[in-house]
């Protein structure tokens, strides 16, 4: 028999277990449906580190069963969680054709445009995907000099948010196809130096917040998968992380995520210091690219004045 004393110390714990097994049992099954589920989801790998403490909590309490589940718990926590910080073997691009691409949300257009150039000079990318993209922030990179480094463009700029753009070094073709939500991710095709084509998204699906979970979901649906034609590249702000079940539907269209396969797969991006009291919490950045195409390096950097932080990967060719 517990003592009234012992019962106090063991039940509590119990607060804590339910809903990190409630939790994960949501994660595991892609049962996320709705506001606030979808935007909560994002946050799965702290819910893994929690499970642990209480894990720990339970042992130091001797409540055996509630430290059993938040066990199993956190094993299948970090069975989910912890593959995309360790990767998977990364390409070797000697002696291989390679694309350098760059991402970047430049926060209705208050990042520093000087420095998004500096990135540009820095990584060399054939190809730069800007989402929040502003008529006046495009006519900024215009005049910095943007078309010297990088001479093609499909820009669709809009005030607000709700705008985007490609910047290539190379041919960078529209395709007829276009998909038409109020945040805009233009499609174009690259075309390389020995005539082989890739196709590109601009990635920027309406962010899962209340009552615009639905816009979200539509948008995700909207990227293409891979099949077997001209490979596809999407670069840009997913809003969502590899605990969406929508951004595993998208990799599962054949697919792999640049993050994910060199080991950085939990380096957050968004948001940053300057635009919140926290530093960087969440990965909602990706360049995900037909899982015929390798991945040799993935980075990812801060950009003065924006929210989110830049993220930059090299492709190999076949």
């Amino acid at each position: 028999m517990l003592s009234r004393a012992g019962a106090r110390r063991y039940w509590p714990i119990w607060i804590a277990v339910i809903p990190i097994l409630i939790w994960t049992v949501i994660r595991l099954f892609s049962l996320e449906s709705g506001y606030p589920l979808v935007a909560m989801i994002a946050f799965t790998p702290y819910v893994g580190i929690a499970a642990l403490l209480i894990a720990g909590v339970s042992l130091a309490l001797r409540n055996w069963a509630a430290a059993a589940l938040a066990a199993v718990v956190t094993a299948c926590l970090g069975a989910a969680v912890l593959p995309r910080a360790i990767g998977s073997e990364a390409a070797d691009a000697a002696g291989h054709e390679t694309l350098t691409v760059l991402a970047a949300n430049v926060h209705v257009g208050s990042a520093d445009p000087q420095a998004l150039l500096g990135l540009v000079d820095r990584f060399h990318p054939d190809l730069l995907s800007v989402e929040e993209l502003t008529p006046s922030f495009a006519a900024e990179l215009h005049r910095a000099g943007i078309e010297g480094r990088l001479g093609h463009s499909l820009l669709q700029p809009q005030r607000g948010a709700g705008g985007a753009g490609l910047y290539s070094r190379l041919p960078l073709p529209r395709l007829t196809k276009q998909t038409h939500f109020f945040f805009r991710m233009p499609r174009a095709s690259i075309v390389l130096p020995d005539r082989r084509r890739l196709r590109v998204v601009a990635v920027h699906p309406f962010p899962p917040i209340s009552g615009h979970v639905g816009a979200w979901q539509a948008a995700m649906e909207s990227l293409p998968g891979t099949g077997a034609g001209t490979p596809w590249v999407l670069a840009g702000d997913f809003n969502a992380t590899l605990d969406h079940a929508e951004l595993r539907d998208v990799l599962d269209r054949g697919y792999r995520d640049a993050a994910d396969v060199t080991g950085e797969g939990l380096e957050p991006t968004f948001p940053t210091m300057g635009h919140r009291l926290l530093p960087p919490t969440i990965t909602i950045d990706h360049v995900l690219a037909d899982r015929r195409l390798g991945f040799a390096d993935y980075g990812v950097v801060d950009l003065p004045g924006s929210d989110h932080r830049a993220v930059h990967a090299q492709l190999v060719l076949p």
